[in-house]
């Protein structure tokens, strides 16, 4: 910020918290159901509080109006965060705390930080000051909301702040209040505080890899770079808060990073490659259960698939000699709607459209089959599996987007041999060679279905390593450009709300403070 700018934000809020805009000299505070003295703490606060929201403005305006409320009426309007004449040791660690939101992804200003920053000097000067009281009120109101947002935002992200995350059960979502009051009663609050954050390893890793990042000195060339990465960490950091992963066993795929994981208890039990969907076919972020998986499978070709590729074909065959049959060629069967075979020499394929196909096809078990040897299925609107690939070769590629949505394993029978567990010897499952030598279709439904969690993570930490993958969907991007509009609304409000303060502060009658109260 240039010097001039900064003069001015400093004039401006310091004149917000001597001053009052003439809607607080007029506002009349609500009946409160337990009177305090109105010159003690307690009662500067409860008063506060009595304001309507919408009659209150900077530096009053709460970002989490009916958290803070409860968090308030829990304890009778006491004072949370200050001792004697100023910040107590639990204001001053939450201040410290919000100050390095930039560790978890945040932005400190979203919570406060400036306007606490400038009350904390306030509060320095000799007790029995004029205001003193008035203005550890509005340290006290203001650092309990940016502390209860911020919890908000450690366990639900920012854009989906008031969408409970998967960590939360059904009747019991996470109330901020309740969570920042448990913290104050610990003997380490800001370690309490941030145990709202998702446990799981992956969050957890790249929270800590992003603490130390932004430690790192970054100056001349680098420093756009090392602050690109750092808001890469950041949005995967948003993303985890809304898909946030329950249980402590599961499959993880990374699309991304173009990579398959089996965690247990917090560690990498198999990983493997895998090929994921186009840009233009992306695979979906989901969650789901694997609950079967088939060798040799049939292929049900999928509608969209028939007629986008296989249907061209079976026009461009149609003129040419009987034997030159493209569906018997591969390994594929016609059937009508009602499940009957059909020779395909018998149909008319000129009129048959992409609107007006009302077949399906089916592929045989054997080597051409495009599910390869075996498939792994799991619920999902979307239709999509897990399954062998025909061309290990792809494997060796770096860009591994080439799929229509579903996804292909490099190791697949490894990944059945893990689902079975014990079970896998007496399920004699056959190699890759016998599968392909004697194709005969057999599906195992497991004992004990597994959780699928597919995301979307440009970074990540992996054998204590920080990778950056490239944004491969773009995600990113869309992501940075949401936060990105909801962080400067905010700063044009602040900017506005310090304006009008200012000049309203001018011309206010001396010694008036917070909704007419006198100093």
């Amino acid at each position: 910020m240039r010097p001039l700018k900064s003069m001015l934000l400093a004039a401006s809020l310091m004149a917000i918290l001597f001053g009052l805009t003439n809607a607080d000299r007029l506002a009349a505070p609500r009946a409160p159901a337990t009177n305090y003295p109105a010159d003690s703490l307690t009662g500067r606060i409860q008063r506060l509080l009595a304001v309507p929201a919408a009659e209150r403005t900077l530096p009053l305006a709460l970002a989490d109006e009916p958290a803070v409320q409860a968090f308030y009426t829990q304890r009778q309007h006491s004072a949370a965060w200050c001792a004697d004449a100023g910040a107590g040791p639990k204001g001053r660690a939450a201040l410290a705390l919000l100050t390095q939101a930039g560790d978890y992804g945040l932005t400190p200003a979203m919570y406060h930080v400036p306007l606490l920053k400038v009350l904390t000097d306030s509060l320095a000067q000799p007790a029995g000051t004029a205001g003193q009281v008035a203005r550890q009120a509005r340290f006290d109101v203001l650092l309990t909301d940016g502390v209860v947002l911020f919890a908000r935002h450690l366990r639900r992200g920012q854009l989906h702040a008031f969408t409970p995350s998967p960590l939360e059960k059904a009747g019991a979502p996470f109330e901020p209040a309740a969570w920042v009051a448990r913290a104050l009663a610990a003997p380490g609050f800001a370690a309490a505080l941030v145990r709202c954050q998702p446990p799981q390893r992956e969050y957890q890793e790249l929270q800590q890899a992003l603490a130390r990042w932004r430690r790192q000195p970054a100056t001349g060339k680098d420093a756009p770079a090392h602050s690109r990465r750092s808001q890469q960490m950041a949005l995967t950091l948003e993303r985890w808060r809304w898909e946030a992963i329950p249980g402590s066993e599961y499959l993880l795929v990374n699309l991304p990073a173009y990579q398959l994981e089996v965690v247990r208890k917090g560690r990498v039990q198999l990983s493997q490659r895998i090929i994921i969907g186009r840009p233009d076919r992306p695979t979906p972020t989901l969650n789901s259960r694997v609950t079967s998986f088939t060798i040799a499978p049939e292929w049900n070709v999928p509608h969209g698939v028939a007629v986008r590729h296989i249907l061209p074909y079976l026009k461009a065959n149609a003129r040419y000699a009987p034997e030159q049959d493209f569906l018997a060629n591969n390994n594929y069967r016609l059937f009508d709607a009602q499940g009957k075979a059909v020779n395909p020499a018998t149909v008319n394929w000129q009129r048959v459209t992409v609107t007006n196909f009302p077949y399906t096809i089916r592929q045989s078990p054997g080597c051409g089959n495009l599910l390869g040897n075996i498939i792994f299925r799991f619920p999902n609107p979307y239709g999509l599996y897990l399954s062998d690939a025909p061309e290990p070769g792809q494997f060796a590629h770096a860009y591994r987007a080439l799929e229509e949505g579903c996804m292909k394993l490099a190791r697949p029978m490894h990944l059945a041999a893990y689902l079975l567990g014990p079970d896998s010897t007496s399920a004699a499952l056959p190699t890759e060679a016998q599968c392909t030598a004697n194709p005969q279709p057999r599906t195992i439904f497991l004992k004990r279905p597994l959780p699928l969690h597919v995301r979307y993570a440009t970074c990540a930490v992996v054998a204590g390593q920080l990778r950056f993958y490239p944004d491969v969907y773009g995600q990113d991007a869309t992501l940075r450009r949401q936060l990105l509009a909801m962080q400067a609304a905010t700063q044009r409000s602040v900017q506005t709300s310090l304006r009008q303060r200012k000049d309203a502060a001018e011309n206010q009658p001396p010694g008036t403070t917070l909704a007419g109260q006198r100093e």
